[in-house]
């Protein structure tokens, strides 16, 4: 299974609108969504505090070099059991 990462937005009416093209087969899809951290809302007014600096992550093995410093932050309430446990149970059909 390959996993595609499109921009989109949510308008007034809580529709969903992809802003990018999709080369897929028609048929059904599976969505996950959650809100885009790396755009600016132009409404409201910049904070005075700059936000915290994210240490970078290195590695000593070559093939993972650039993969650690260019990866998302992990978010605070991820747990790594629960996304296990969801994996298992879909793979298993539980």
């Amino acid at each position: 299974m390959q996993a595609y990462k499109l921009k989109g937005k949510i308008d007034q009416s809580g529709n969903l609108l992809i802003t990018e093209p999709l080369n897929l087969p028609p048929g059904n899809v599976e969505i996950v969504v959650w809100p885009a951290t790396d755009t600016h809302d132009h409404t409201t007014a910049p904070t005075s505090e700059p936000a915290p600096e994210t240490p970078k992550r290195k590695s000593r093995i070559k093939a993972f070099q650039g993969l650690f410093e260019n990866a998302p932050p992990v978010p605070a309430d991820f747990d790594p059991d629960q996304a296990k446990w969801e994996y298992l149970k879909e793979k298993h059909n539980l």
